[in-house]
Order: structure tokens, then C-alpha cells, then sequence
């Protein structure tokens, strides 16, 4: 701790004033002394370039060793790119289903009720394994869009044409990708409530093509360079945890899988001979991905980081690295940084490089599809194997790198 850290000796010492009192502990951790003599722990942070303050309990009811460990806490998730307050809110509705679960049982209660109650059942049931920002956003939906008009709704009693005209009102104000997200979330809430024995009929069916059509490919990608350019500095500048923004930062230059990236392991990947090999999770061929300049310096520094563990980027869940990072992980950044998964996708690095490489840099269809580790034919109908064109993807992979790092210094 710093110099300046607290003592129980020096709190008791300190006099309630007519203004708040601040006694600070260090690392953003200090005791808040109000003018009625409440004493309360608070700690300040930053994430997302958003500065926060986060409640930890009241003195002497929590104790200074305990504050300073619930700060310690808040710190690591921070350092992680989760925002502490996100996982608050998120205990705070299991609690709240819990609570009552409990309440309607003990009143003899019939669960198959209110909309709400189902809803709230199923998120406290099926989207624990979710990412923190993904629960808050689904339930914060919940409670804006859908709740206000049908929560009190016998779930069983609700109509077709009830629910479509509360998602139109979504609609209506633009939020077109959002009312496609509800009705999808709603639609998993009716599935559930089958189940559970609540309904015999999914009334979202018939809804099915009633919304306004989103445009859009298979992967949301940015393919225009203005949108690319836009992209690459948003990740230049993300204040998350250092492997996941170095992840971020090396996705656009090698452009492989998401799986791929996010599984990749030390072992693979050859820093001196600037390779990086590995089984393409598609065809389980054995792929080369030639590392650039730019490549070699992100992960001769993440090495520092996570060189004790398999994997290239290791979850903080796991205990001693033996996990890669989960599905959504760089996937939920993206949306922390605010992109919709109808703009930008993990995936949609792929199409960008696919689009530019042949647009911009003139470079060869088939050394780029080659590199997609697609499966290219030559002339004659035979398959091309893992070295093939190696020196010409090579030099491309160098121009694309560099031609990245001019965009992001434009």
C-alpha cells in the first residue's frame, strides 16, 4: 500500500465536519465520512475511458482488511476489461429471482404467471455462461422495452399480435437491430416457458419476417476504408486487459478464425522464422500464417504476459492459463468499444482483408484465398498445400500489415 494508507487507529481519530470527509487508503480505495458520521468505503476506477465510483459497504460493519480486498477485486476485473459495477448489477438479479422464487413458493403461488417472472426465471437460468455486458444489455432491454408493457401479463394469456405490436414500438423510433434482438430474446423466454410446462404454443412464430429486414451479409464487416480506418483506431485505443487489446490488435493483420485466434498456442508459433502454424479448425489441414513486423512485436511483448501459459491469450478464470479465452470474450469488447454485432464481427476481419487485399493492394484472388486457408485449386484441379505461394503471401501479409499501420497513423 502507499504511505499514506489508513488505519483503524486514524478513522476512529477523525471527526464527522460539516462537509464530506475523504480518507484515502490508496489505489483509488477511501472512506467517506459523511456530516451525520456515516462512514462508507468507496473506490474510484476507470474503464472505457469513464471514470466510475463503486460502493463497498459501511465502516465499521466492513473492515479496512476487507475494503481493501473488495478494492483488490474490483482493481483485477478492471484490468480485465469488466466493469465492476456490471458484475453488481448482475448478482443483484439472481438475487432478486431468488428472492422471489422463494416469495411465491412460500405463498403457494402458481408459477406459470407474469411475463416477468418467466423472464426473469429463464435469464437467471440460462444466461449465466453469458459475458457480463451481454446480461446487462439483454435484461436492460427486458426492462425498458418489454417489461412496461407485458411483464404483468399472464405469460400464458399473451397474444401474437400483442407481442408484435410492442416490439413495433421498438421499431418505430429506428431501433431496427434492437427490435430483431428483442423479439429474439422474447422468443427464447416463450421456448422456455414450454419446457417448463407454462405454454403448449410459441406465439413468436407467426412473427417470424413481420419486422422491418436488416440488411447485411453472413459476418458484419467493415469494408470500406473510411469504416476500417475508424475500426483499427477504435482498437488502438481500448483500455481493456493487455492480451485481449493485443488480440485485438493482431486479429485485422493475420485474419484467421476467431477460434483460431483466440486458441492459439505458443507451441504453434515461431517468432524467429516469423510463422505461425497450426490445424485450420475447418478442414484440420495444417495452415501457415506468416507473421509480420508489426505481428512479431505484439506477441514478443504479450509473451511477457502470458509466456506461462499454452496459450497465446489465457483466460484469468483458469487457473494457471490452462484456458483460452471464451467465445465472446474479444467479441463482447468490440461491443464495450460500441459496435454492434451488426457492424463489426470477429469473423468480419476476414472479409475486410478479402475486400482491401484485392481492392486496394491489388494483390492475387488466390494467394488471398490461399491465405484464408480456403480451399484454392490450381489449373489442372490440385489443391494447393500449406506452402504454396508461401514467399508471395509472405511479402502480402508484410504490405497488409503495413498498409494497416497507415491507416490507424492517417
Amino acid at each position: 500500500m502507499s504511505k499514506n494508507s489508513l488505519s483503524d487507529s486514524k478513522i476512529k481519530a477523525t471527526k464527522a465536519s460539516s462537509k464530506d470527509v475523504r480518507l484515502f487508503d490508496g489505489k483509488g480505495l477511501y472512506l467517506l465520512i459523511k456530516p451525520n458520521n456515516s462512514r462508507g468505503w468507496r473506490i474510484d476506477y476507470s474503464i472505457n475511458n469513464k471514470r466510475k465510483t463503486l460502493s463497498l459497504g459501511t465502516y465499521p460493519l466492513v473492515t479496512l482488511a476487507e475494503a481493501r480486498n473488495s478494492a483488490f477485486e474490483v482493481k483485477k476485473l478492471v484490468s480485465n476489461g469488466i466493469d465492476p459495477s456490471d458484475v453488481r448489477k448482475s448478482k443483484k438479479i439472481d438475487l432478486n429471482n431468488k428472492k422471489e422464487t422463494h416469495n411465491r413458493v412460500s405463498k403457494g403461488l402458481s408459477e406459470l404467471d407474469s411475463f416477468k417472472f418467466v423472464a426473469d426465471e429463464w435469464f437467471g437460468k440460462k444466461m449465466q455462461n453469458m459475458t457480463q455486458g451481454y446480461k446487462s444489455r439483454v435484461y436492460s432491454q427486458l426492462k425498458r422495452d418489454i417489461y412496461p408493457h407485458i411483464g404483468d401479463r399472464n405469460i400464458a394469456e399473451i397474444k401474437s399480435k400483442e407481442l408484435l405490436t410492442v416490439i413495433q414500438i421498438i421499431e418505430s423510433r429506428g431501433a431496427i437491430q434492437t427490435a430483431h434482438r428483442v423479439l429474439n430474446t422474447c422468443a427464447q423466454i416463450f421456448r422456455y416457458a414450454i419446457v417448463t410446462d407454462r405454454l403448449d404454443i410459441d406465439i413468436t412464430v407467426p412473427l417470424k419476417g413481420a419486422l422491418t429486414y436488416v440488411k447485411g451479409g453472413h459476418f458484419s464487416a467493415a469494408t470500406e476504408v473510411k469504416k476500417f480506418r475508424e475500426l483499427l483506431k477504435s482498437i488502438e485505443q481500448f483500455s481493456g486487459s493487455k492480451f485481449i487489446h493485443a488480440a485485438l490488435r493482431i486479429a485485422p493483420h493475420v485474419f484467421v478464425r476467431p477460434g483460431e485466434l483466440r486458441t492459439a498456442k505458443w507451441a504453434d508459433i515461431d517468432l524467429d522464422a516469423r510463422e505461425w502454424r497450426y490445424l485450420v479448425t475447418k478442414t484440420n489441414i495444417q495452415h501457415i500464417v506468416p507473421l509480420s513486423e508489426q505481428v512479431v512485436s505484439i506477441l514478443n511483448e504479450l509473451k511477457f504476459y502470458t509466456g506461462y501459459s499454452c496459450y497465446v491469450f489465457p483466460s484469468t478464470r483458469s487457473s494457471n492459463g490452462t484456458k483460452p479465452i471464451s467465445d465472446g470474450t474479444l467479441l463482447e469488447a468490440l461491443r464495450r468499444m460500441g459496435y454492434d454485432r451488426n457492424e463489426v464481427t470477429m469473423h468480419g476481419f476476414r472479409a475486410s482483408a478479402r475486400t482491401l487485399l484485392d481492392e486496394v493492394l491489388k494483390f492475387r484472388p488466390d494467394y488471398i484465398e490461399h491465405q484464408l486457408a480456403h480451399s484454392v485449386k490450381d489449373p489442372l484441379g490440385r489443391a494447393y498445400n500449406r506452402t504454396t505461394h508461401l514467399e508471395e503471401r509472405t511479402i502480402m501479409m508484410q504490405a497488409w500489415s503495413d498498409y494497416l499501420t497507415k491507416l490507424i497513423n492517417t
